[in-house]
């Protein structure tokens, strides 16, 4: 079996639940409603930004000046690492990259490049790097081009008077792209600023909302920059540009959380948007757009908003722990709280024997939540299992990882031994570990899903053997979200200690909570 496939089963068998500014015109841009594939590549194009071209263009454009002024500013590199550890050390170094190369005509668009040379492996990592950029030894890397990219605002001028702007489009015009300049900037630079926009058509009278704390990047060739929309969806790229512009999203959140997996293994997916002036694009998706987007979108703000709701001010709840993965996975219909990047599992000997070899190598690109995506047609759905996962999430923040392997065991132990049952039977051990953090997980989901939509809270999680009902009556008779997972401390691993913890943190509240977990004990 390959690694994604073992990785794959284990997910399937852990799985916890069923369940602006430039005053020009900003182009709005139509979302497809089809499933992109693999980027398709044409020709290659001859990259303005080389230290070559932009000397051609520099003498044409200042003949008595010597071409050498135009001096090598940035280094245009592919690496291709051996394995998820090197990938994690290119990123941890802060160098933003790409799938797919830059200086090649894209004739199908679409959301990842695999290249055909290196079969199912991690694929050549693109990105452009300062000159003096000090290589690791150990990562396969290739130079590709020398460059000059200037870093200036459109009215500055370097010594000796040089427009940077016009040297720029004339680079353009000699290397054969002049086609790609953007007529709209009049001849010079503009930052691209617009909005990203999504509609639940269930909430907010079905109007767009910001897609929040999302990154989006943009390119020409290998000139390119990104920044994160705020919490509307509105954003403001940092670099200037001329030409029009590949756009992308990538689910990498300012929250601290990624969104994965799209066929390849990447720490977070990208969807295009396709391409645009550069003045900036519009987008707004909806149900009917391409699906994956759709989700990953949906994914994105019912994270971004948990996360937000969890401060001081509104629930006052254990954050998820930072560096967050989400896997969507469209063949699942289950979502889980694994938490296999955070270490969870990987050291106990249960899931070593199962992993084998791959015990050590999926750390990485493990997730910590997998969301089952199979089922899921509407906006409302992403938002329950989200709500859900993450409620298990801030629960692990405050027990860590040993309870989290005990909870893992059981519902691995459970799954194989009743035959599939997520939950089991409610015998065994660790059985109360599991009935402790599903009956917040249900209540939580079904209070947050009533706070978004209206109606009479949900009854999620009531027909199994734990009773998320306790904490639905004790909230109805005053008592607070925190206040429950306040009482999930560690030694809490049983119906019973949920009970001792609660009335020794509330005494005037325990005849009411001896009642309640009475009736459902």
């Amino acid at each position: 079996m390959s690694r994604l496939g073992t990785i794959l089963l284990l997910c399937t068998v852990l799985a916890a639940c069923t369940k602006v500014g430039s005053g020009m015109d900003v182009t709005p841009v139509e979302i497809p409603d089809a499933e992109p594939a693999m980027i398709v590549l044409g020709e290659k194009l001859d990259n303005p930004y080389t230290t070559e071209n932009m000397r051609d263009a520099y003498a044409s454009l200042y003949p008595t000046r010597s071409r050498y002024d135009v001096e090598t500013s940035h280094l245009y590199v592919r690496f291709l690492p051996a394995d998820e550890d090197e990938l994690e050390q290119l990123t941890s170094a802060g160098l933003d990259l790409v799938d797919y190369p830059l200086d090649y005509e894209i004739l199908v668009d679409g959301d990842y490049y695999q290249d055909p040379s290196v079969g199912e492996n991690i694929t050549w990592q693109y990105a452009v790097v300062p000159a003096e950029f000090e290589f690791p030894d150990n990562i396969r890397h290739e130079i590709l081009d020398e460059c000059f990219i200037t870093e200036t605002d459109p009215d500055t001028r370097f010594a000796g008077g040089a427009d940077w702007a016009a040297v720029e489009a004339e680079a353009y015009r000699i290397s054969g792209n002049g086609n790609m300049l953007d007529a709209g900037t009049r001849g010079g630079k503009v930052n691209p600023t617009g909005r990203i926009t999504i509609v639940d058509d269930e909430a907010n009278g079905g109007k767009p909302v910001g897609l929040a704390g999302v990154r989006i990047r943009c390119n020409t060739f290998v000139k390119f920059s990104n920044t994160f929309t705020d919490r509307d969806g509105y954003y403001t790229i940092p670099r200037t540009f001329s030409a029009k512009l590949k756009y992308r999203l990538v689910f990498k959140n300012e929250k601290g959380f990624a969104i994965g997996f799209n066929l390849i293994l990447q720490p977070a997916s990208a969807s295009s948007l396709g391409k645009g002036p550069a003045s900036g694009i519009n987008a707004t998706i909806t149900r009917n757009s391409d699906r994956t987007l759709f989700l990953r979108s949906a994914v994105n703000n019912a994270a971004y908003e948990y996360i937000t709701r969890c401060g001081n001010e509104d629930m006052n709840l254990t954050l998820p722990p930072g560096d967050l993965r989400i896997w969507l996975m469209s063949k699942l219909d289950a979502s889980s709280a694994v938490l296999l990047h955070h270490k969870v599992g990987v050291s106990h000997e249960l899931v070593k024997d199962f992993l084998g070899y791959f015990a050590s190598l999926i750390s990485f690109f493990a997730p910590d939540v997998t969301i089952g995506t199979k089922n899921m047609n509407s906006y409302s759905d992403v938002y329950r299992a989200v709500c859900h996962e993450l409620a298990h999430c801030s629960h692990f923040s405050q027990v860590g990882l040993d309870y989290w392997n005990r909870y893992v065991e059981y519902i691995l132990r459970s799954y194989v031994s009743t035959g599939g049952m997520t939950y089991g039977e409610g015998s065994g051990d660790y059985a109360g570990y599991c009935e402790v953090g599903e009956m917040w997980a249900y209540y939580l989901e079904s209070v947050m899903y009533q706070d978004r939509y209206g109606g009479p809270m949900p009854q999620f999680g009531t027909s199994y053997w734990f009773s998320p009902q306790i904490f639905r009556y004790l909230d109805e008779r005053g008592m607070e979200r925190s206040d429950f997972l306040d009482a999930m401390q560690p030694d809490v691993t049983s119906l019973p200690a949920l009970q001792s913890k609660m009335i020794s943190l509330y005494p005037s509240r325990a005849m009411t909570i001896e009642q309640v977990f009475f009736r459902y004990k």
